[in-house]
């Protein structure tokens, strides 16, 4: 990712061979980025075929994602490629499902992603592809711009997917677990209420025995 960034921000920055330019930045940091998703995709799939998927992977690869995607966004939102708007909001979204997740997590649950979750994630990258490439041929521009909007639709649909998942398994968990704390509670205070009243009908009588002792001594 810090190539990649680097890359994408010294816009001057090529590899010579003489008189010829052998790689310019477009294609240098198109390849930097393509090559790292690819590994990321390659990754999930042999986890997934060869059953070595855990907890810590699931929880982690989304992260992977999620820190390419937007180093690469802000990346062209700089270099004036991409409209800023379209970036925050792609952006907040992932925050926004990184929170639920974590939320699920610390309730035991571990949120999948699903097909629309996985199908913005092919169109951020074939979105980021296709601006990168328009900075060789400006007149794929409109179509990068297309995707990108795909890219959002996807990505607050799959947020809404994300959001029905938390709600149907952990906030019922959690409202569940509150309310037996709140029975604890209850049924804590009505024992002490119990106590205090026996603790005060005992008084009344220790008081009667202590008074009628020296009468006994007495007599």
């Amino acid at each position: 990712m810090p190539l990649l960034v680097a890359v994408l921000v010294e816009q001057n920055f090529r590899i010579d061979w003489g008189s010829r330019v052998v790689v310019a930045n477009d294609f240098l940091a198109l390849s930097v980025f393509l090559a790292a998703a690819a590994t990321d995709l390659l990754d999930g799939y042999l986890a997934r075929r060869w059953k070595q998927v855990t907890t810590v992977g699931t929880l982690l690869d989304p992260v992977a994602d999620k820190l390419l995607i937007s180093a690469a966004l802000i990346s062209l939102v700089q270099i004036r490629l991409l409209p800023g708007w379209i970036v925050i909001l792609i952006i907040s979204r992932e925050f926004a499902v990184s929170g639920l997740r974590s939320i699920a997590a610390a309730e035991g649950y571990t949120i999948k992603a699903g097909e629309l979750g996985k199908s913005k994630m092919m169109l951020q990258v074939t979105g980021v592809a296709l601006v990168l490439l328009s900075m060789r041929w400006p007149r794929i521009r409109i179509y990068a711009l297309a995707v990108m909007w795909g890219v959002v639709f996807f990505g607050l649909a799959s947020a809404v997917d994300y959001f029905r998942k938390f709600w149907r398994k952990v906030d019922t968990s959690i409202k569940l677990r509150r309310r037996n704390e709140l029975l604890a509670m209850e049924r804590q205070k009505r024992r002490l209420k119990k106590a205090a009243k026996l603790s005060q009908a005992d008084q009344p009588g220790s008081i009667r025995e202590s008074s009628a002792s020296p009468i006994q001594r007495s007599g």
